[in-house]
């Protein structure tokens, strides 16, 4: 019956049949299309009798959500035009900007805020900006973008005319400023882009133009009040929180249930742990969506994603999550869909380096030992047969620049001999037991966690962790709950090492981005290195107007990082999504930007049903 079962021991916890029973997936839970989809299979190979057995043992399962009826996903178009999409996790807030404050972001939230909410530019399939709120993108061309002769910079904004929010309300240049002043309040746990630290004053020349004026040279300033920096906030619902009660701000129900925003879709439903809804907006303004409604169901279990895709429950599945091979597997089967995929991040170990213990974590020739004793390659071979290159650089190896810089990347091959005459040459010496010791005897033993709830990151952290033990050194394996991983203070004190899958984006790396109590451990820089070199390298990517200036700052970061290994880069994984082929206008990115992010949403409201 290949994948329509599930691995030994990976039953519903639920379900009242004896463990050999729940090996059988969608007993327990399923809606009546789901056992519809499964008897056919039973009686096709001959174990009808058994099925019936196991529908009568197991627990009754979640009804479908409130305003879609069961197995919508599995029938012909009608009217209303309603799809399923899913994400593999539980959203606690539909901020990106909040989900990704300097701690482990849940999966698809992102690609959720981009359906509900709409910033003045949006970045397309392709990696290209395009005017979304905004009548157009400032650039030096329009003559909305101007530079001066000492580096400052001014841009210019003009919102479309009638774009309101969800609730009704104009969207006025007073939302821009509000959002300026929120984004940059230290005491507001919201991700920071470095635009907002790189612009001097927001200023409203009426409810639709808005002036920018920048401190210095900022190449991404064409992306302001978008998705890549932080979206629009409503002032007239946000103001008197903000004004009045500071600390309350991201505690308030309008992160989940009482979301407003300006996208193509707006929030009808949110339940907690389960799902969302939400409906057209008739007001949108690039035209009312195609679809009339979507729901939006939150499985953090890549196993229920996978038999809810084979049972037409879910058409299409947003973000990343599932592993390539459970991608591969469900699209073999899965006769009324397909898998798509596309490369976005890379999946590294990040060294702990202003704390780390033990100290000999901090010298790099430690940390070269390391990367020399892990086979990467086999590591694709084996968890993504073969399609994910080895990540010897942050730099995605797809990025037109990355052959212009490739010859300034130090690579380590997998050499476990190399690393154990390194970390013998740090004075460790291998006791009777196969592990190294220092000259008191104290056994070297490591810390390696990574978060959990992601299959691929947790089988790379395994094999890299069993790749060090083969060489003599000691692994305190740590895979940290999913609430804790919110714990921005525990996150920044990590003693050894956290493996991490993360994007392109060099401020990562940037000294004033380390997580410590006076910045109440917000940061992204997740491994707090700091380097001056290495500053000035990424500041010069930022503030470079000319992009011969900004490949010579890339090469000069990514050697920096080769060389000094902060980061251990394992592969860059193919992210795989699965879509159904009733649904038109629904594909993967084709390119990645150095500066921004594309993904499969960015034209929901053009996604269609057959």
């Amino acid at each position: 019956m290949r994948a329509y079962f599930m691995r030994p021991g990976r039953g519903c916890t639920r379900c009242i049949a004896p463990e050999a029973t729940r090996d059988f997936v969608g007993i327990c839970g399923v809606s009546p299309v789901m056992r519809r989809f499964i008897m056919r299979r039973a009686q096709r190979i001959g174990i009808f009798s058994l099925v019936m057995t196991l529908f009568v043992a197991a627990c009754a399962g979640p009804q479908a959500p409130s305003g879609q009826e069961p197995g919508a996903a599995d029938r012909e178009p009608t009217t209303p035009r309603r799809i399923t999409a899913a994400i593999l996790d539980e959203p606690t807030t539909l901020s990106q900007a909040i989900n990704t404050a300097g701690t482990g972001s849940r999966r698809g939230v992102g690609e959720v805020e981009k359906i509900i909410h709409a910033g003045l530019t949006l970045m397309n399939s392709d990696g290209v900006l395009i005017a979304q709120l905004a009548e157009a993108v400032p650039s030096l061309e329009n003559g909305m973008w101007t530079v001066h002769p000492d580096g400052r910079m001014e841009t210019t904004w003009n919102i479309r005319d009638g774009v309101r929010w969800h609730d009704g309300t104009p969207l006025t240049t007073a939302d821009l400023v509000f959002t300026a002043d929120v984004v940059r309040d230290p005491d507001v746990a919201v991700s920071g882009h470095p635009a907002y630290k790189t612009m001097d004053a927001v200023t409203a020349v009426d409810d639709r133009t808005v002036t920018v004026s920048w401190k210095e040279a900022f190449i991404a300033a064409d992306q302001l009040f978008s998705y890549e920096a932080a979206l629009l906030l409503p002032k007239h619902l946000l103001e008197q929180t903000y004004l009045n009660e500071k600390a309350a701000l991201l505690e308030l129900p309008y992160w989940t249930t009482g979301f407003v925003g300006a996208g193509p879709f707006k929030l009808s439903e949110y339940v907690q742990s389960s799902h969302m809804i939400v409906q057209a907006n008739e007001a949108y303004t690039l035209g009312r969506p195609k679809l009339d409604q979507i729901t939006i169901r939150f499985i953090p279990d890549p196993n229920t994603m996978v038999a809810n895709l084979l049972a037409g429950e879910v058409d299409v599945t947003l973000g990343r999550g599932l592993a390539l091979d459970q991608a591969q597997q469900a699209d073999d089967q899965w006769a009324n869909g397909h898998l798509e995929a596309s490369s976005a991040n890379w999946i590294a170990h990040y060294v702990q380096q202003l704390t780390p213990n033990p100290p000999v974590l901090g010298d790099v020739r430690f940390r070269q030992a390391l990367i020399h004793a892990m086979d990467r390659q086999a590591m694709s071979d084996q968890l993504q047969g073969g399609a994910a290159p080895i990540a010897h650089s942050y730099l995605y190896i797809n990025a037109p620049e990355y052959q212009q810089v490739e010859s300034q990347i130090v690579k380590y091959t997998y050499d476990p001999a190399r690393a154990a005459q390194l970390v013998e040459q740090l004075g460790y010496a291998k006791q009777t037991d196969g592990f190294f010791a220092d000259s008191a005897g104290q056994r070297l033993v490591i810390e390696s966690r990574t978060n959990a709830g992601d299959d691929l990151k947790e089988k790379i952290l395994l094999a890299s962790n069993d790749a060090w033990q083969q060489i003599g050194i000691g692994v305190n394996t740590v895979i940290v709950p999913r609430q804790q991983s919110s714990d921005r203070e525990f996150r920044a004190t990590n003693p050894g090492m956290d493996l991490v899958r993360q994007p392109w984006d060099p401020l990562r790396f940037h000294s004033r981005e380390i997580p410590n109590p006076d910045a109440q451990w917000r940061g992204d820089n997740r491994t707090r290195y700091s380097s001056p070199e290495l500053d000035a390298a990424i500041d010069r990517y930022f503030t470079s107007i000319d992009r011969n200036e900004r490949i010579q700052a890339i090469g000069q970061f990514v050697q920096n990082l080769s060389v000094n290994l902060p980061a251990l880069g394992t592969i860059y994984p193919p992210e795989p999504i699965m879509i159904s082929d009733r649904l038109v206008n629904v594909g993967a990115a084709k390119g990645q930007p150095l500066i921004g992010t594309a993904d499969e949403t960015w034209n929901v409201h053009l996604w269609d049903v057959k």
